[in-house]
């Protein structure tokens, strides 16, 4: 199984628009970062989660030319605002599955009704499949089980994925012991880490450090980070030796 990090900036993306913050300014490539998504793939099995407002970009530098489907963490613009550029992808393979929560394709069905729409359709807009995931209810893709981690952003309810020893996290703040217990004999986590500073909706440094001692992954890699987490180069010399942050572009084997 291949994972690639997409993106791994927080909403706003790095660097942020007008922001003459030093992380803003840096010449590493690695402190550029678009909005958060992963490409996973196994055998012949390509399936991406979230696609936010960088979704074409990243498919264009990912060189991605199929994808077997989109899995949504929650509602959130910086996750679901590039749905209208999975377009190339209907016209070439036909209908494209989606798997979220069904509060989530609500939201979805408000803010694209012309994907959406039952009658007089838009003949270039592209036909989703909806496939509603619960929580305590796992579902297969390809051969590979996929569990859904039920957690908390604020008060928002998200998902995250656990693709057999790998599992997928993003915008937690929160999580119950019954929700942890099913990330345990991982190895490879990925999960948010928003900054240094506590964080309302987000785990901080401090935080996602804790929960992956807690876990016990064999690896974990850090995501959604805003540029007040600091410098990769210099973040990435106080972590755990078994703890990376992640980039655009980094693709992991698991």
């Amino acid at each position: 199984m291949h994972v690639t990090f997409l993106g791994t900036g927080t909403s706003l993306g790095i660097p942020i628009i007008g922001s003459t913050h030093p992380v803003c300014l840096s010449d590493d490539p690695r402190d550029k970062r678009l909005r958060v998504s992963i490409l996973i793939s196994w055998e012949n099995a390509t399936y991406v989660i979230d696609c936010g407002p960088d979704f074409r970009q990243q498919m264009l530098r990912a060189k991605c030319t199929q994808i077997d489907g989109i899995l949504f963490t929650h509602e959130h613009a910086d996750h679901t605002a590039g749905l209208d550029d999975i377009r190339p992808f209907y016209f070439r393979q036909g209908d494209v599955h989606t798997y979220a929560h069904k509060r989530v394709y609500g939201e979805l069905e408000r803010r694209f009704d012309y994907i959406f729409a039952t009658e007089n359709r838009y003949p270039g807009a592209p036909v989703v499949i909806q496939n509603e995931v619960k929580n305590n209810h796992s579902f297969q893709l390809e051969g590979v089980t996929v569990t859904p981690i039920d957690v908390l952003h604020h008060k928002v309810q998200v998902f995250g994925y656990r693709f057999n020893n790998f599992a997928y996290l993003t915008d937690v703040k929160t999580i119950e012991q019954a929700e942890k217990e099913k990330l345990k004999g991982l190895k490879v986590l990925v999960v948010n880490a928003l900054r240094i500073q506590e964080h309302i909706s987000h785990f901080s440094l401090e935080e996602a450090l804790a929960f992956i001692a807690e876990i016990q992954p064999e690896r974990a890699y850090l995501t959604h980070i805003s540029h007040l987490l600091g410098f990769h180069a210099e973040v990435s010399k106080e972590l755990p030796e078994n703890v990376f942050l992640a980039y655009d572009t980094l693709t992991i084997t698991i």
